[in-house]
């Protein structure tokens, strides 16, 4: 910690960066449409917290320019804490290096040309890098358009910033652009920002650094957090999970679409998996939303409130409009949001303050709002199976004050209270003006009220998840597995790991297969037995229902012909719905499960669900809710229950084991069939890490 002369607290050495007291322009100009011309006009037109500014350029000949850093050090009296640098990249490092040497504490470096440019850019970059490293500047950029704290401190050149709202949100995002466009779209629906970064190249500070910096801060309330690609999985997972255990962080990932090149164009980094990313910050407690919009709606609610930890929180819906009402129940019953019916107690009460033809089981249907709705609004509330009330009405000023049938209800006091009000703008500021002294958070319709509560609902959700004991995972480093492996190999491993096999007998010549065809359990799979083949079906080294002596003979004949160094014959299992199984080592984020519905059509129909490494027993056992065919997994038309409890050990007991053994980088299962006795491996692979494998074990037929 550093106190300045002013009094200013400086707790970390990024205080410095995003709280300064002083501020030099570097490359500061007179000329109007020039950079530095609008950067320091931007720092200079601070409306609290003003900090000293100086202008610099040494060609300069403006009356109280400067020549330097270090004249500007020198006439300050101490060092500058921040240096805007609204220079060209070639530039650059020459300035930086002298910031530095002059006690600077943090650089914004505003100009592009760096590693979005090609290899003399990634040079620049990578010099800059160094300078960061060797004298602890912490550097924002390059290519960025800085940071604002409205009302505050701004360092950024679009003069528009000072329109907008203060509040307690933050907005962390990869570009200057989003920052400011996220930043504008929150202000417009009356969310507050208090804080905006734009990252840029991230040659040093990095979304996890102002993700740290920002959990400590009391005025910040939610973070929207915008991410284009990821260096460090597992070291941003570990920032969100400290976050959100404190406050909401919402997310949204680029990278949907084939986005490669122009994301690399953009920042240098080539965007990262997006599905990947997105399950992976929803498992560290991350609200991921697929549209700024849908960012906007969702710190509408988290800035504001926050449901405790639960698995499945009860939503009650009040609604003065039908139609309304019905897409609000819709889209949450989509979503997999529990809108309990309402006990006969609650409906009873319902009833005395309700005409007798609305619907009052949960939507409760007010009609036309009347004089008893803050009453139907504390019965809906004091329901014990509901832990959050999503309320819609039109603007209706005759009929109705919507926060205020909310500040006499009194419910906003003991569960969060979302408002959805439709009309014009004129109409509904009143009861937003109101609503907000309350506490309460407005979205203008019914979609955008549903999302709110979605994001309410899975901020709970996982914060359960998170917070459960995890009592399922198993030992695994006894279990040793020989590289390169085939599958009986693979299967065997996974015995140790009490993952049920078919029996099997592994043969290296005719007479032994025949062997096992009489003593093994009928019909029987006959498969190549082979380490450097992975993908067996494509090559024809897969024969099915194999009964008989002359079936076999004809399954042996066409594997010789692909040239099969031994055989694989196993007991076929009963039917069942085929899964897959596997766990990976993510370049970017480590180990990784994978799981979905299985068999030859896996890749392409991808219907799977991601999580990490640290997968708890909890997590796993509800992982496959996630899967469009999770209803397959439940009995669907008298087929086999899935034992969760079950699916949760093998699922933390692989990712487990992957973690613990770096000489591997995948195992799969696939299928991995659930039959009416439990789940069963009929297929596993086993890969090297790409590190340890041979030319021949990397190669994939």
């Amino acid at each position: 910690m550093t106190v300045t002369s002013t009094g200013t607290v400086h707790h970390t050495p990024l205080d410095r960066l995003f709280r300064p007291t002083s501020i030099a322009v570097v490359g500061a100009s007179t000329a109007v449409g020039k950079l530095g011309s609008a950067m320091l006009a931007a720092v200079r037109r601070a409306a609290t917290d003003a900090p000293a500014v100086y202008a610099i350029n040494p060609t300069g000949t403006a009356p109280g320019f400067l020549p330097s850093i270090r004249a500007a050090s020198e006439t300050h009296g101490r060092p500058i804490d921040l240096a805007v640098l609204c220079i060209p990249a070639g530039a650059t490092p020459d300035a930086l290096r002298e910031a530095a040497e002059c006690g600077v504490g943090g650089a914004v470096i505003c100009s592009g040309g760096f590693a979005e440019t090609g290899a003399e850019g990634t040079a620049l970059q990578e010099e800059v890098a160094k300078i960061s490293a060797a004298t602890g500047i912490r550097v924002l950029g390059p290519n960025t358009s800085g940071f604002f704290r409205p009302g505050a401190t701004t360092v950024s050149f679009v003069p528009t910033v000072r329109r907008i709202r203060p509040g307690p949100v933050a907005v962390v995002a990869a570009s200057g652009g989003m920052n400011h466009a996220l930043s504008f779209l929150l202000s417009e629906q009356g969310v507050g920002v208090g804080f905006g970064v734009g990252l840029g190249n991230c040659v040093d500070v990095t979304n996890i650094d102002v993700l740290e910096y920002l959990r400590a801060d009391p005025a910040i309330t939610a973070v929207a957090l915008h991410i284009e690609s990821v260096d460090d999985g597992a070291a941003l997972l570990a920032a969100i999970r400290v976050v959100t255990a404190a406050k909401p962080v919402v997310a949204m990932v680029m990278g949907r679409g084939d986005v490669s090149a122009f994301a690399e164009s953009h920042t240098g980094a080539l965007a990262t998996s997006w599905r990947t990313t997105r399950a992976l910050l929803t498992e560290s407690g991350a609200v991921v939303v697929d549209s700024e919009q849908q960012l906007v709606d969702a710190l509408a609610v988290l800035s504001r409130t926050r449901l405790p930890a639960a698995p499945t929180p009860g939503i009650g819906v009040v609604t003065a409009q039908a139609g309304p009402g019905l897409m609000v129940l819709d889209n949450l019953l989509a979503h997999d949001i529990r809108v309990p019916a309402l006990t006969e107690a609650t409906r009873a009460e319902l009833a005395k303050l309700l005409p007798p033809m609305t619907f009052q089981v949960n939507p409760v249907d007010t009609g036309r709002p009347g004089a008893t709705f803050d009453k139907v609004l504390a019965a809906t509330a004091a329901d014990p199976d509901i832990d959050a009330v999503a309320v819609y009405a039109l603007a209706e000023p005759d009929a109705i004050d919507l926060a205020d049938a909310v500040r006499r209800s009194g419910i906003h006091r003991d569960l969060p209270v979302v408002l959805g009000i439709g009309g014009p703008a004129d109409a509904v500021a009143p009861s937003v003006t109101a609503a907000d002294h309350l506490g309460v958070p407005v979205l203008p319709g019914p979609t955008a009220l549903a999302t709110g509560i979605r994001a309410l609902v899975q901020d709970a959700r996982v914060r359960h998840l998170r917070a459960a004991d995890d009592d399922g995972r198993i030992t695994t480093h006894q279990a040793e597995v020989a590289l390169p492996a085939d599958e009986a190999t693979a299967k065997e491993l996974l015995g140790a790991l009490g993952i049920a096999t078919p029996p099997r007998r592994v043969c290296t010549d005719r007479a032994a297969a025949h062997c096992a065809l009489a003593e093994l359990p009928s019909p029987v799979a006959v498969k190549i037995l082979d380490a450097t083949v992975v993908h067996k079906t494509e090559i024809g080294g897969v024969h099915l229902n194999v009964r008989t002596t002359g079936d076999l003979d004809t399954a042996l004949d066409a594997l010789d012909a692909i040239g099969s160094p031994a055989y694989l014959i196993e007991s076929m299992a009963a039917p069942g719905v085929d899964l897959i199984l596997g766990v990976r080592r993510d370049p970017v984020f480590g180990p990784i499960a994978v799981a979905g519905l299985g068999g030859t059509a896996a890749e392409v129909i991808g219907d799977v669900a991601i999580r990490g490494h640290r997968l708890t027993h909890a997590g796993a056992a509800a992982m496959l809710d996630d899967l469009q065919c999770a209803p397959l997994l439940d009995g669907w038309r008298g087929g086999p229950v899935l034992d969760r409890d079950e699916f949760a050990r093998i699922a933390v007991g692989l990712v487990t084991y992957l973690a613990d053994h770096p000489e591997i980088g995948d195992i799969e299962i696939n299928p991995l069939r659930l039959t009416p006795t439990g789940l069963i491996a009929l297929d596993a692979v086993v890969v090297a890490a790409p590190d340890r494998q041979s030319p021949l074990e990397g190669e994939q037929p």
